[in-house]
């Protein structure tokens, strides 16, 4: 029985002879032919599947207990990059080398695992070694500490530095200047040696299997964050030049060749290696190519505003969001942050109304480039056309801009455009070949084909949905032009009449076609009036010319009231019989405060020729026949308001003519004192004069829709006189039968409701139970 046990003992101590990971240990002197006879003893005794498991076991302990806690030691917590890079190549090493002493054993352990008979995996593995990898990568994994991120993107990070550096090296490099690689001087530069870590450690982890479970995630994070700062380094601030192209090309060759470097075992092309390695670099291209797409349409979407006004110079921006738009998911957020942007910067008071519609017109410029759909557009600008609808003078900033001179005007260019292409577009055919389908967040009660052919106008003009209100502000703008110009250039005003006739319809410009045929007839009557013999004599103390309008056809004027010298209103009856004498059964209805007067002034040695409104003509006239005025007797002899005058006076002592003796009392300046008075008063000559300028000689908006909306005043008068009593809507289409085809004589319901609503207020309607009624007499 000892025998027995003795021998027992002695075959347990050659099984730990050639396993010595059952006595905790890893080196033993086990040759092949000892172990051939040791594994001969296993196998006659049957014990194979227990001393398998048993080894196992130990070999999990062990790792468990040593290999583990020993490779995590080395991830100290530092904020020194190279010492960050020393601390995981050691780390790296030390495990590496610890599997390598596991090598024998796990080849005997093969041999023996062949004897057993239940085929059992090892850990999930068939091959041995495959398991034992398995069952390092779960014990390390099991035993991760919190910081360990931080050396391993410590050691990526200084080698990457040196990849990158040695890319882009610059061979003139002094010896006492700093490599940007390693940070030493270039005599003691120690990239070379980094770059030798860097390739061996990766090997090894490579070999090890966990190049990707412990590294891949700090990778990802670290070369995400390189991402965005190439981004922010090469495209902040310009728009001009497409960098998409320069971004891919630096991924491909800069980040991407790293990578491959770094699964590849030094090599910077994945071609001899395994077919996992290859997914995982196509893998890693992938996402990150996504990343660089996603990060530069973030930044371009918070650079869009600025890219927008800057268009069509940003054109290559505008280009590289577009592409980046198919490839990610961002455009929602791009419609988001533009309409918070428009809103932020633009749509508040401080902003001028021809500064909005400018950048209006570049976004729907830029967004038409980007969007041919045209529902960014639609989404985008929704609040701008909110904003400008409710802003006064934004048909009158629409119109002035379509009808100036010069390369800046961007409405009159699309004007011209316009007619240019007007004549192209009955040739032009669908192209089923290009067509596409409408965006999924288009909204489908708007036709798709309605959305892609608005231009820019009819996109200003559908702010408010009626092409009326821009005729009419037209109308009133070419009426101040004419009425404004000494000279008139009819043929300038003809061009953009019939560019705009294209555009709104010649029915909607027919008045303004009158307008300027009476400055034509105007200069014909003129010079014909002027070859009358008893107008003639009048002639010689001063000359006029008249521009003879056509009421009905004109835009209302202003009601201001003056009162003209005996002389000239002597001289426009003198013209006034001529005209009639010409015409025959017409006449003349003078606007006396219209027009402009050429006079010349002398006072003392000062002589001075202006041109000046009637106002100011005839204020300075009644100092020719007396010195000395008061503001009562000026508004006794002028039929102007007191308030007026004093306003309009202080032209006349801007240029040092007249000054005010007293309150409300005003004297001519006579001689020197008037030199003196002008010399310290130029600037507010040209102030007032500018002012004097400005003015519009026509009623307005406000006051000619009120004008137009009383011409329906006597029809409801009627109607509720004959039928007592009407609800609005019942109004509403009984004036739709007595509106004209003149502009402005439309009125919406909405008008209408608030036009009534003025009327209750002054107790001229009653408004009971949605009725409409007269009060009672």
């Amino acid at each position: 029985m000892a025998t027995k046990r003795d021998e027992l003992k002695v075959y347990w101590n050659k099984i730990n002879y050639a396993y010595p990971i059952l006595n905790d240990a890893l080196f033993t002197d086990c040759s092949d032919a000892e172990y051939e006879e040791i594994q001969q003893i296993i196998v006659g005794l049957g014990v194979q599947i227990k001393i398998r498991d048993l080894i196992l076991v130990h070999t999990e302990k062990y790792l468990r207990q040593h290999v583990a806690p020993s490779f995590w030691s080395k991830f100290t917590k530092t904020d020194e990059e190279i010492k960050g890079f020393q601390l995981f190549k050691t780390a790296v090493n030390e495990l590496y080398e610890a599997m390598s002493s596991f090598t024998p054993m796990m080849t005997r352990l093969r041999i023996l695992i062949k004897s057993c008979c239940d085929n059992k995996p090892i850990y999930g593995e068939r091959e041995v070694m495959s398991g034992f990898k398995q069952l390092l990568r779960a014990t390390l994994l099991s035993q991760l500490p919190l910081d360990f991120q931080v050396i391993i993107n410590h050691f990526y990070k200084v080698s990457f530095n040196v990849f990158d550096n040695a890319e882009h090296q610059n061979s003139d490099m002094g010896e006492d200047e700093t490599c940007s690689g390693c940070q030493n001087e270039y005599s003691d530069c120690n990239c070379a040696y980094i770059v030798k870590i860097f390739h061996s450690t990766n090997s090894k982890l490579v070999e090890l299997t966990l190049l990707e479970r412990l590294t891949g995630q700090v990778l990802t994070n670290f070369i995400q964050q390189r991402i965005e700062q190439h981004i922010k380094k090469l495209c902040n601030g310009t728009f001009d030049v497409s960098h998409i192209g320069f971004l891919e090309n630096w991924l491909d060759t800069t980040v991407m060749s790293w990578l491959t470097r770094i699964y590849c075992a030094g090599s910077s092309k994945a071609t001899s290696v395994d077919k996992n390695i290859l997914h995982a670099v196509a893998e890693f291209k992938q996402k990150l190519s996504y990343y660089l797409y996603h990060n530069y349409t973030k930044l371009r979407i918070d650079q869009l505003f600025n890219i927008i006004i800057e268009y069509p110079d940003s054109q290559p921006a505008v280009d590289d969001i577009k592409l980046c738009l198919d490839k990610t998911d961002l455009r929602a957020t791009l419609c988001k942050k533009l309409q918070n942007a428009l809103e932020t910067r633009l749509l508040h008071p401080g902003v001028n109304t021809p500064d909005i519609l400018t950048a209006y017109i570049s976004a729907i410029r830029a967004l038409r480039h980007l969007d041919p759909s045209g529902v960014i557009l639609e989404t985008v600008t929704k609040p701008v056309r909110n904003y400008l609808r409710n802003r006064e003078d934004t048909v009158r900033s629409v119109v002035s801009s379509l009808t100036e001179e010069g390369a800046g005007s961007e409405l009159a260019e699309e004007l011209a455009k316009f007619a240019a292409e007007t004549d192209d577009d009955h040739e032009k055919e669908e192209d089923w070949d290009n067509w596409l389908p409408d965006p999924k967040d288009a909204d489908p009660k708007v036709n798709g084909t309605d959305r892609k052919a608005n231009d820019i106008i009819s996109m200003l003009v559908n702010v408010y949905g009626s092409k009326e209100l821009f005729v009419n502000e037209y109308r009133t703008l070419l009426a101040d032009r004419l009425l404004a110009q000494s000279v008139i250039n009819t043929e300038k005003e003809i061009r953009y009449l019939e560019l705009l006739k294209l555009r709104f319809g010649e029915s909607q410009l027919h008045f303004c076609e009158v307008m300027l045929k009476d400055v034509s007839d105007s200069k014909r009557i003129n010079a014909l009036i002027q070859q009358d013999k008893n107008f003639e004599s009048l002639n010689n103390k001063f000359a006029s010319n008249a521009m003879i309008l056509s009421a009905q056809f004109w835009p209302p004027f202003k009601d201001e009231s003056l009162e003209l010298p005996e002389e000239i209103k002597q001289h426009f009856n003198a013209y006034t019989k001529s005209y009639e004498a010409l015409k025959g059964n017409r006449t003349l209805n003078w606007k006396p405060h219209l027009g402009n007067v050429n006079i010349e002034i002398e006072i003392g040695e000062k002589k001075l020729d202006l041109t000046v409104s009637p106002f100011n003509a005839t204020l300075i006239m009644h100092f020719q026949t007396k010195p000395e005025w008061s503001l009562e007797e000026l508004h006794q002899i002028m039929k102007v308001p007191i308030t007026i005058l004093r306003r309009k006076i202080t032209y006349w002592q801007s240029l040092g003519i007249i000054s005010e003796k007293s309150t409300d009392n005003y004297v001519l300046i006579e001689g020197s004192d008037g030199n003196k008075s002008n010399c310290a008063t130029n600037q507010v000559q040209e102030m007032i004069c500018e002012d004097e300028e400005s003015e519009s000689v026509m009623a307005s908006a406000h006051d000619q829709r009120e004008g137009e909306l009383q011409v329906f005043w006597s029809y409801i008068v009627g109607m509720l006189t004959n039928l007592d009593s009407l609800p609005l809507e019942r109004i509403h289409q009984m004036l739709k039968m007595f509106a004209s085809q003149a502009p402005g004589t439309e009125c919406s319901l909405q008008e209408l409701r608030q036009f009534l609503d003025t009327k209750v207020r002054t107790h001229q309607l009653v408004l009971q139970a949605g009725m409409y009624k007269l009060p009672k007499t």
